[in-house]
């Protein structure tokens, strides 16, 4: 993102040709482009480094999905073999390697030499993630254990970068870094097009490809216009799926999906009372440990009921506890999306209860296709390389922002303006008509994401402290 600044007195004179025009021209944007300059300039020069810590992890976090087929490979892969064992048969198997764990899931193999997922939670492993048992689903062989976080199955490498993208490692305080760097993103991604599309209006240069022949500072600007042009949408994109399960943001973005009607629905795994109960039979390969006390027609029987309701791709399920079924999800969320679920009743193996995403409120769609194309499972590979491009991209960004402010900084031969922003004030400038309204979307965007909001009047109390102290400084 640009850490531009104005043209210091000693370049005025000789203004660039669009340069020239904007100053002529008496439009609207004229008057905002100030204030767009220095509030891009502000947030470029300090909110950058962590948006440089958001994309150097980003960057990696898109990586680890590939790096984790070879890393885990052992745990992940099994030779082919003539025959696939019963789901059953390799709950038990891993319940016998793992007694002190509790299943709590299983994700059956998925294609022909993936190994089968059992989730435990037991004693060592952290709340909120799982124990993941890696089964050959043709010999029931052990291939390993290794944590498992979240409904993608992200393995220790993939996790351990996903903590470093999401809070640092440091918990709730962490997560500010975070959604500070998300709130002024699409800030400073649509001032950075704003800015660059006004620099160029009224001549025929090309927007999307650098310029040839300007060295220097002029050629930085050109490749940092260029390349923020192309990546203008996504970066938006992922500011906004970003905030969308932020700590404060995304509370409230929550409480307005709510207020919409486009909340995520959920299956319905809840059973009628006494059910269940049938013969007094614990079905110890079903449940994993016995958490579901009663008649248990088996986790085979139960996926393949809700094969039969049209649950027929990769899949999940979720096995019974007390008082509910079990719940069978599809899980490839690869477009076209197979995200249908469907619950079953364990007493005798009836689904109970189906979802259909295809029903599902079309801000839940939007959301969950948001959200998974943020953590770059929406297009499998494709939507890695275009999370790790955009990432890339983005780190540029940034390090040609600090490469223009360097050229331009402060030194002894330029004392007056260089390296500083368009002088205060610059919101003096704007007419009343435009000014309103944009106060207006400025106070609503700051109190629906706080920290943006927030570090808005930090900026806004220091720029006038520096102002108070200026003013000061000349009477004396």
């Amino acid at each position: 993102m640009a850490i531009d600044d104005a043209p210091s007195q000693s370049t005025e004179s000789t203004q660039s040709p669009e340069r020239a025009d904007e100053t002529r021209s008496g439009s609207t944007w004229s008057s905002l482009r100030p204030l767009v300059l220095r509030l891009h300039f502000y947030a470029g020069l300090l909110i950058a480094p962590l948006l440089l810590i958001a994309a150097t992890s980003g960057l990696l976090y898109a990586l680890s999905f590939q790096a984790e087929k070879i890393i885990y490979s052992h745990e992940l892969e099994v030779p082919v073999g003539d025959r696939t064992l019963p789901l059953g048969a390799q709950v038990e198997a891993a319940r016998k390697a793992r007694p002190d764990g509790t299943v709590t899931a299983v994700w059956p193999s998925s294609e022909d030499g993936a190994t089968t997922r059992v989730l435990m939670t037991t004693p060592e492993v952290e709340e909120g993630k799982s124990l993941a048992v890696f089964v050959d689903p043709y010999t029931s062989e052990i291939r390993g254990e290794l944590p498992s976080y979240g409904s993608s199955g992200a393995l220790p490498l993939r996790t351990w970068l996903d903590g470093l993208h999401r809070d640092l490692h440091l918990g709730d305080l962490g997560r500010n870094y975070s959604e500070m760097a998300a709130s002024w993103l699409w800030i400073v991604a649509l001032g950075g097009l704003a800015l660059w599309l006004g620099r160029r209006r009224g001549t025929k240069r090309a927007l999307v490809v650098p310029e040839r022949g300007p060295k220097g500072r002029r050629r930085t600007l050109s490749w940092h216009g260029s390349v923020g042009l192309w990546a203008v949408t996504g970066l938006v994109m992922l500011s906004a799926t970003g905030l969308t399960w932020s700590r404060y943001a995304g509370e409230n973005f929550g409480a307005v999906q709510d207020q919409l009607g486009g909340a995520t629905p959920t299956v319905s795994a809840a059973l009628e009372a006494g059910s269940g109960t049938g013969d007094g039979h614990e079905g110890h390969a079903g449940t994993g440990g016995g958490a579901h006390q009663g008649a248990d027609v088996g986790i085979d029987k139960a996926v393949e009921s809700a094969r039969a309701a049209g649950i027929d791709t990769k899949i999940g399920v979720t096995l019974p506890a007390e008082g509910s079924g079990y719940v069978i999800k599809e899980r490839d969320a690869q477009f076209p999306v197979h995200l249908d679920s469907a619950a079953v009743d364990p007493s005798n193996g009836k689904v109970i209860d189906e979802l259909r995403f295809a029903d599902y409120p079309l801000l839940a769609k939007l959301t969950r296709f948001g959200i998974d194309a943020h953590m770059g499972v929406f297009l499998g590979l494709v939507n890695q390389l275009a999370l790790a491009a955009l990432t890339f991209a983005l780190i540029l960004l940034i390090l040609w922002g600090y490469r223009m402010w360097w050229l331009r900084r402060p030194t002894k031969e330029r004392k007056l303006s260089a390296g500083r922003p368009m002088p205060r004030g610059a919101w003096r400038k704007v007419p009343l008509p435009a000014l309103l309204p944009l106060a207006a979307v400025t106070v609503l965007a700051g109190w629906f994401v706080p920290m943006l909001g927030i570090s808005l009047l930090v900026f806004l109390a220091v720029d006038l402290t520096l102002g108070a102290v200026a003013r000061i400084r000349a009477r004396a």
